[in-house]
């Protein structure tokens, strides 16, 4: 298993993750996009995802809700701001129960090399305390998890899953 994961700081209002994953961008994008796949891969191992709706356009409208096994659930929308099938997506992100004040513009971009890709993913808070919050917040372990779960998603689907 590939295991880039680096998590940053950038200027006073960004946080950068990027990772590599063995897997051509097609598979990468569509694990980002199609909701029987996001459900497979986005978020800790220890939640599921309980609603999984996107509405894959310009303008459109995603939502997700995840569930703990405690049974406390965490949900979260946004508005596609930015397409480009299989390289870009950029949308806003915005949590039921505010966690950070402000909200927040997810931007990943994906470039293919080798039969590999590089997903980075840049989320700029409207606020620097915001973005402060999210890095203290454990998220780096989060993702990085979230990441390990869509690598082996990806190998899965490589091997005609």
């Amino acid at each position: 298993m590939t295991n880039s994961f680096k998590f940053t700081a950038r200027g006073d209002r960004e946080l950068v993750m990027i990772r590599v994953f063995d897997a051509p961008r097609h598979l990468v994008f569509d694990a980002w996009t199609k909701p029987a796949l996001l459900k497979r891969w986005l978020g800790p191992r220890s939640w599921s995802m309980t609603v999984c709706e996107v509405d894959l356009k310009i303008g459109g409208t995603y939502r997700f809700v995840w569930r703990g096994a405690d049974g406390s659930e965490m949900g979260m929308g946004g508005v596609y701001r930015e397409i480009v099938p299989g390289e870009r997506l950029a949308a806003t992100e915005t949590f039921d129960v505010p966690w950070y004040p402000g909200g927040a513009l997810a931007t990943t971009i994906l470039v293919e090399h080798d039969g590999k890709t590089t997903a980075t993913t840049t989320i700029r808070y409207e606020l620097s305390e915001a973005r402060d919050i999210a890095f203290k917040s454990g998220m780096e372990r989060g993702a990085a998890e979230s990441y390990d779960r869509l690598e082996e998603l990806c190998a899965a689907r490589g091997a005609g899953d």
